[in-house]
């Protein structure tokens, strides 16, 4: 687990500086690696290699970035692979220095070119110069879960793990991009390749470019689900399950450090850690988070029993409001790229006590509720579908007269915004939309904002994948509304929400995050069950349970789903509220992105006790605060 960074100038007239930038680069996310900081200049071009590292894999100066083979190919190298030391068969002749996996991507991309990266698997960004073909290769993993930023312009090409550290470079300006702005405001995020940044754009999971001297060069995608028929039989399936889940808890175990696990005590970390004691030969460290007089979002008691029954070496954090007070500020200085997900708050807590007890990797349950089908408001949507598909074939004039009817009774019902897609034929579902809705966000934004942003929707950003589910299942009716839902969650809420801001609040306490249920083979294999041994009865995730039986007792498998909630409404209002007020006219003033009266009425609804509006507000607390620190003046 590291921090990488690049440039690459067109012009040879400015390589003199370029010592002064990687290095200033490297500082930018010095967090992401404290172990060691590498550096590496081209003798001739205008190329440099960036490298901040966390040591996981060979501890020795062996595994030092940037790294080198024999005949000059080089690489920075931000990750981990699993299977490194079996793909090294692959290469038996290699010359191998060190027992790193950064070593076996050189060997391999040697010996095959940009296809190495079908073999890898882990969680990975990189980039590796050819020096025979004179172009940069970038790779990012099929999952997301390692970030991977760039920026190509008339002065060339650079890229980082982190926005952060490319806005430090003085030719790239840090700029709103209005379109990305736009769907933050519905979703929370900016979906790749979008990001805030209007210079900036990110690899998407799954994705590899390669960058020739001029910079040219465009993303294409290597890798995408690959649905298969599997056995319906409950018992057989069962075991592929747990023999998926224990290969990936394994692999995820390979590490020259110890390794612990967040706790929540619910179905899908608890199983990590069962299996996770399995396999180690020293105590495994446990985290668990509460908050102080707040019975709704405690948990303790579940993670406690599972830390008993295992007997990991078990650590509380009880956050109290002041905490949680003084950490909201400032948690976009984690963030360079907004991320409005509450449920960052006990992470960064988790991590940061994850790295107090001296700990480097952890290990977290994020992903089955998306592949299996673990949201019981998820079935609702599945029984909606016909309808609605019925319903979108009314002529256009009558739905609007509908959704206007509507939107005047329950302006704040989800429901209203289903109405208003239907009016254009728009997919039912919009996963993660919980901002601002599509058919009255305009009525909160400013019309010369509007206008610079252009005519667009949520919609837009979801509707290509609903193209790619088509050639993934190749079209087959076997593959359902439900399957939809399930491929949609993981190819767009998993990279955009879980893995990004795990990657982040982990890093930030330089501490490495890895999710057994999200090894692709186990997700090919997730995806791929029927739904109807999903959920059976109404049972979220019943083949998960069903395969951890044995493992887990029957009140960790089927007491009533939580979830890892923060009492945001109640300790949180005032903060963002009262932050509003103080940065909304100023911000206004700058970007000229809001209706400046009709975000203050949101704020006085919320003072006045409308707590439908948190996430909205929340979004636009994280989009102000965050622009003060990021955007240059």
């Amino acid at each position: 687990m590291c921090g990488i960074n690049g440039i690459l100038l067109k012009d040879a007239g400015g390589r003199g500086a370029l010592g002064d930038h990687i290095h200033t680069m490297n500082e930018g996310i010095a967090h992401r690696g404290p172990d060691d900081d590498g550096v590496w200049l081209h003798d001739s071009l205008p190329l440099a290699l960036g490298h901040r590292r966390l040591s996981i894999l060979d501890l020795s100066s062996a595994g030092h970035q940037p790294m080198h083979t024999p005949s000059g190919t080089s690489i920075v190298f931000n990750g981990e692979i699993y299977n490194f030391k079996e793909l090294r068969e692959h290469v038996p002749d290699y010359p191998f220095a060190s027992g790193s996996d950064t070593e076996t991507i050189l060997a391999l991309y040697e010996k095959l070119g940009e296809e190495c990266v079908s073999l890898l698997n882990g969680m990975f960004a990189l980039a590796i110069w050819d020096p025979g073909k004179q172009t940069l290769f970038l790779a990012r993993d099929r999952i997301g879960k390692k970030p991977l930023y760039y920026w190509r312009g008339a002065e060339g090409f650079a890229w980082s793990s982190e926005p952060r550290s490319l806005i430090q470079l003085p030719w790239i300006p840090s700029g709103l991009d209005p379109q990305a702005l736009y769907q933050y405001l519905t979703f929370g995020f900016t979906p790749a390749p979008m990001t805030m940044f209007r210079s900036i754009a990110k690899l998407p999971p799954g994705y590899k470019m390669t960058i020739d001297l001029q910079g040219c060069g465009e993303p294409q995608p290597y890798w995408d689900v690959s649905y298969e028929e599997v056995s319906g039989e409950e018992s057989g399936l069962c075991e592929q399950v747990r023999e998926a889940l224990d290969k990936s808890v394994k692999y995820r175990m390979i590490s020259d450090v110890p390794v612990g696990a967040f706790l929540s005590g619910g179905v899908d970390s608890s199983a990590i850690v069962a299996h996770m004691v399995q396999e180690a030969s020293y105590p495994i460290k446990t985290f668990s988070i509460g908050f102080e007089g707040q019975p709704d979002y405690d948990e303790l008691e579940y993670a406690r029993k599972i830390a008993d029954t295992y007997q990991t070496e078990h650590h509380v954090r009880m956050v109290s409001r002041k905490d949680m007070v003084d950490l909201l500020p400032k948690i976009v200085e984690v963030f360079d790229e907004p991320l409005a997900d509450p449920t960052c708050v006990p992470i960064y807590f988790l991590a940061e006590l994850a790295h107090q007890e001296g700990l480097k990797v952890i290990l977290n349950g994020d992903g089955p509720d998306e592949l299996l089908m673990g949201y019981r408001n998820w079935m609702k949507y599945v029984r909606l579908f016909g309808p609605y598909r019925a319903y979108c074939m009314l002529p256009r004039p009558l739905k609007q007269v509908v959704a206007n009817l509507v939107a005047k009774r329950s302006p704040h019902s989800p429901n209203t915004d289903i109405f208003f897609r239907a009016v254009d034929r728009q997919d039912l579902v919009m996963a993660g939309a919980s901002g601002f809705r599509d058919w009255n966000k305009d009525s909160f934004l400013h019309p010369d904002f509007v206008a610079e942003a252009g005519r667009q929707s949520g919609h837009e950003i979801v509707s290509p994948f609903r193209a790619s589910f088509r050639r993934a299942t190749r079209g087959s009716r076997h593959w359902g509304d439900a399957d939809w839902m399930c491929y949609l969650g993981f190819k767009y809420l998993i990279p955009n929400i879980y893995t990004h801001r795990a990657d982040r609040l982990c890093m930030a306490h330089s501490v490495e995050a890895r999710s057994p249920f999200l090894d692709f083979h186990f997700v090919q294999l997730a995806l791929s069950i029927p739904v109807a041994q999903k959920t059976v009865q109404g049972e979220p995730k019943s083949i998960l349970k069903k395969a951890l039986e044995p493992t887990l007792s029957h009140e960790t498998l089927y007491r009533k789903k939580k979830g890892f909630c923060v009492p945001m409404r109640e300790w949180g209002a005032d903060v963002m509220t009262n932050s509003i007020e103080e940065r909304l006219p100023e911000f206004c003033r700058e970007h000229g992105v809001f209706n400046e009266q009709a975000i203050q009425g949101l704020v006085a609804e919320m003072r006045a006790g409308r707590t439908e509006y948190t996430a909205a507000l929340w979004s636009i607390y994280f989009l102000l605060n965050w622009s003060s620190t990021w955007l240059k003046a």
